[in-house]
């Protein structure tokens, strides 16, 4: 979902060593930790990285952290399996650009799931990626106003078939009666969440609300991202129950959905761990596309987060049984502070 209350820039030593760590260029040739501190550069949600990554002779295993669930707002850990797809992707792009071959898929094996990344020598990098690994360290989720372009019908073509590389449906609603349609089931899963005080304190608990609470712990919505000063941890938390209101959040939500060109909805064939992780795979094809055409784009996935809405948008979309995994806004804003990531040592398994 949209970072609620933004708190701003903020700077600091720590954070600026812990974003330019994160963000350096990949070697060429590059070792298996630097790919996978590429992998980590993935969207996932609430910035928790419930990844843990277990490299092994022909590959890396990419496993769920289960102690960065977040049970409220994804009780049925859909969102995780799609972080861990879009970490999967990530990864696949990286290692190809690095004249590796790689393929993921989705693996379930003596009581455990996990989707396996096979590389192998491979060759050249495939030119039809280059922009996308190109992509990788610049693309955020931008929690901003926009400024109101239309997308241009190149760039939906593109997205839209790097979903479908992955075997996952792109829906594009450019801005009009059909993406206020989306746009009211967004607003009212937003109210019903705001309602939710389990929610709220869900999260509250992963906001970072300077430079230097982001830096110590890697992870988390830095508040920075959303533009607005910074505050000291123990002021931002209470701000935050002063000012985390229903009425303003809606009002700014919508603002932000209107000043988009539009948004898109990814529908995965299943509705299964499988499903839901090839939907983070397709959003990391299609966002990579988005941000390498100069686009900016982040979620707004309250309406599939709360099951009402969900199956509301299911039936608007004339879905069937299939399950609207992620929802986006996509336009043009210029960059916002980034949140952090942890280094590989503290996602690494044996």
């Amino acid at each position: 979902m949209a970072l609620p209350f933004g708190l701003g820039r903020g700077s600091g030593s720590d954070y600026e060593a812990c974003l330019a760590r994160m963000r350096a260029p990949l070697p060429d040739p590059a070792g298996t930790r630097d790919l996978l501190r590429y992998a980590t550069l993935a969207a996932n949600g609430h910035n928790t990285q419930p990844w843990r990554l277990r490299p092994r002779a022909d590959g890396v295993d990419i496993l769920p952290d289960l102690a960065r669930r977040t049970p409220v707002v994804d009780p049925d850990d859909h969102h995780l399996w799609a972080s861990l797809g879009c970490a999967a992707e990530t990864l696949g792009i990286a290692a190809r650009a690095r004249g590796l071959s790689a393929e993921a898929g989705f693996v379930a094996h003596a009581g455990e799931e996990a989707i396996a990344v096979d590389l192998a020598p491979g060759g050249a990098a495939p030119a039809d990626e280059a922009d996308l690994f190109a992509a990788i360290p610049q693309r955020q989720s931008t929690r901003s106003l926009y400024d109101g372009r239309p997308l241009p019908a190149p760039v939906v073509e593109r997205m839209t078939a790097e979903a479908a590389r992955v075997g996952v449906d792109l829906l594009w609603f450019p801005q009009g009666s059909q993406a206020e349609d989306v746009l009211a089931l967004v607003l009212a899963g937003n109210a019903a969440q705001i309602d939710d005080r389990a929610f709220v304190a869900e999260l509250k608990s992963w906001l970072r609300f300077d430079a230097a609470h982001a830096a110590r712990t890697g992870d988390g919505l830095y508040a920075a991202a959303a533009g607005n000063p910074t505050l000291p941890p123990w002021l931002g938390r209470r701000m935050f129950d002063l000012v985390f209101r229903k009425g303003p959040e809606t009002d700014k939500v919508a603002r932000q959905v209107r000043s988009s060109a539009g948004v898109f909805v990814l529908v995965a064939q299943t509705n299964d761990p499988a499903g839901w992780a090839a939907a983070g795979r397709a959003y990391t094809r299609a966002a990579l596309a988005a941000t390498a055409a100069g686009a900016t784009l982040a979620f707004v996935n309250q309406c599939v987060e709360v099951p009402e809405q969900r199956a509301a948008l299911r039936d608007l979309l004339g879905l069937g049984e299939r399950r609207p995994n992620l929802v986006l806004r996509v336009g043009y804003a210029p960059a916002m502070p980034r949140s952090l990531r942890r280094p590989v040592e503290a996602v690494l398994v044996g």
